[in-house]
Formats: C-alpha cells, structure tokens, sequence
C-alpha cells in the first residue's frame, strides 16, 4: 500500500478566494461557494487535478469541510483513510464501492475502510466533503480499476 502525504491544510491556506479570517476557526464564516472560483489539488497517482473550494478547517483537530467536483467518469481509486469522512452529494451522482447515491443523500465512511468513489460517466458529482480529523490518503498499490 502507497502512502500519499496530502497537505490539504498548506493548500487550503493559501486560496486567496476564500474570504474568511483563517485566524480563528472559531470565528462565524459566510462563504459563498457559487462566487469562489475552484482550486486544484494534484493526485500525481491518479494523473488528475481534484476540483475544490475550501469551506472550513478546524486546526486544533484537523476537521476539515470542502466542496468538491468529480468531473464526469473521474474515480478515485481504490484507497484508504485514517480519517472517517462524509460526503453531502449535492449534484450528479457519487458513484461508490457501497452504490450510487444523488442529491440530498449523505455516506459517511469510516476511518480504514478500503473504498473508491467517483463520477459516474455522464455527469459530474459535487458534494461537500467533510473529514472528522487531519486528511490523509492511502491508494492500493496505485490499483486505478474500481470494479476488483
């Protein structure tokens, strides 16, 4: 198993659309994600730029909440967290080892279960995408095929 160091926070931090004091994370926000423009995050595993607009990250604990976009036919493949985490499908379809799931429903997956989600082939997916600690990633010996 590959471990794949992700410094999601040094990304979020330095996302100047953001318009909140990261100074405090325990100071109210009001961020309208339709204005923000997204940034990229690199997957060099997955050859792939990951669509993200950084919403929250809790630096005494790591939480973190982000809106993210699968592009249509995108998967992250098969992988592991030490971290549970939820995705709040909000358009398109996330397409999951556990089905597929559209707007308005929620999966929460748990710390250490290998997992791969994605788009479907027609459309994208957004979700917002919340951690209950610091991110971190673990790809299965870069395995890109979703249906093993």
């Amino acid at each position: 198993m590959k471990t794949v160091p992700v410094m999601l926070v040094a990304i979020f931090l330095s996302c100047s659309a953001v318009a909140h004091d990261e100074s405090s994370s325990r100071s109210q926000k009001s961020i309208n994600t339709n204005k923000v423009p997204w940034s990229y995050v690199p997957i060099p595993e997955l050859n792939h730029q990951l669509p993200i607009k950084p919403l929250h990250e809790d630096a005494e604990t790591g939480m973190t909440v982000l809106k993210i976009k699968y592009e249509a036919g995108f998967t992250n493949s098969w992988h592991t967290h030490n971290t549970g985490h939820g995705m709040y499908v909000l358009d398109g379809r996330l397409q999951t080892h556990k089905g597929v799931f559209g707007p308005g429903e929620f999966v929460w997956f748990p710390e250490g279960e290998r997992m791969f989600h994605g788009a479907t082939p027609e459309n994208d997916a957004v979700f917002i995408f919340i951690t209950n600690k610091a991110f971190d990633i673990h790809y299965d010996n870069g395995d890109k095929n979703p249906k093993k």
